[in-house]
């Protein structure tokens, strides 16, 4: 017996075990909701930390405040966040009412959404981790021959606050890769299905 849910008599015709599909279904929809959940927390806090991180320092009496919205790069990454547990939440609803109705997942169309939205929301993530990560060196080490100063020199608490949300933004970005191979099953998983039944004739 496959996967599938797919098992074969003894005249070698195939047979369908909905039942089997169903329990496959259940565990890989436990593991989607429980990442989503997780995703979803993890994204607000990234978002919550690098957000509201600021730090004033005077320089001859004049006071200079380091924001997030002074490097564009941590602006998208804080509206990464913020998109992907807008989107985590409502396909975790999404999860949830499944899981309560007891209903199983055999819509191409809605299959191939969710799988194009989880792909999606992962490279929006690893770009913005990406970028989020490439200013951050620059802002700890410096830049000598571009001339830019060490600006966690001066803004210590700032930059370690920063370091922390893009961590967790990390993190994000390595559950949703997992989750889009969990979404990319549930998609193929139709496919295959549908291509056994075609060779058994049914």
């Amino acid at each position: 017996m496959s996967y599938l849910g797919v098992g074969v008599s003894h005249g070698n015709v195939p047979v369908y075990h909905g039942t089997n599909l169903k329990v496959i279904d259940r565990r890989v929809r436990v593991a989607e909701l429980v990442l989503r959940c997780l995703i979803c927390g993890l994204s607000v806090l990234a978002a919550v930390l690098v957000g509201t991180d600021t730090q004033i320092k005077e320089i001859f009496t004049i006071q200079k405040k380091a924001r997030f919205t002074d490097m564009k790069a941590l602006v998208f990454l804080v509206a990464a966040n913020g998109i992907t547990a807008a989107y985590s939440l409502v396909q975790g609803v999404r999860c949830v009412v499944g899981m309560v109705r007891g209903s199983v997942l055999f819509s191409k169309p809605l299959a191939l959404a969710i799988f194009s939205g989880d792909q999606a929301l992962a490279y929006l993530n690893v770009v913005a981790v990406g970028a989020a990560a490439q200013s951050a060196a620059f802002a700890k080490l410096g830049q000598t021959k571009l001339q830019w100063m060490v600006i966690c020199n001066m803004y210590g608490k700032f930059c370690n606050q920063i370091g922390e949300g893009i961590a967790v933004s990390l993190l994000v970005s390595i559950c949703m890769v997992g989750l889009s191979c969990i979404s990319a099953f549930g998609l193929f998983r139709l496919y295959g299905s549908n291509k056994a039944k075609n060779n058994s004739g049914w």
